[in-house]
């Protein structure tokens, strides 16, 4: 494989990885929630709510910060990727037009080693 591609399998799989911690922040995230509404209803001692209603603000605020790094980190690989992809397209049509020439030139020597010996054949 080359660099390249090997960039592009990284690239790839981080982008694979960074997607299910986004469900798994997008899960805990629902479940906090969840237990700020069942606090909210089962807390009848206001001071002690108000406590855990701000540590639970700030998982929330620290939960959709990692989210939205996590996200930009996606967009991020995934822009990486779309160049790595236009840059090997661009190398591979670069290669086959090589390839082509080659096969032209390869051709052309065939042509002319046949006409020298045709020549080499009348002299003699």
């Amino acid at each position: 494989m080359t660099q390249r591609e090997l960039e592009l399998v990284k690239i790839r799989r981080d982008s694979d990885t960074k997607a299910a911690e986004l469900v798994k922040m997008e899960k805990m995230l629902q479940q906090t929630k969840d237990l700020i509404d069942r606090k909210n209803e089962k807390s009848s001692d206001t001071a002690g709510c108000q406590e855990n209603m701000e540590d639970l603000e700030e998982k929330v605020r620290s939960t959709q910060q990692y989210r939205r790094n996590s996200l930009h980190h996606t967009q991020m690989l995934e822009t990486q990727m779309k160049t790595v992809k236009g840059e090997l397209a661009l190398k591979l049509d670069h290669l086959q037009q090589l390839r082509n020439v080659l096969r032209r030139s390869q051709q052309k020597a065939e042509e002319r080693k046949a006409a020298m010996e045709k020549l080499a054949a009348d002299l003699m």
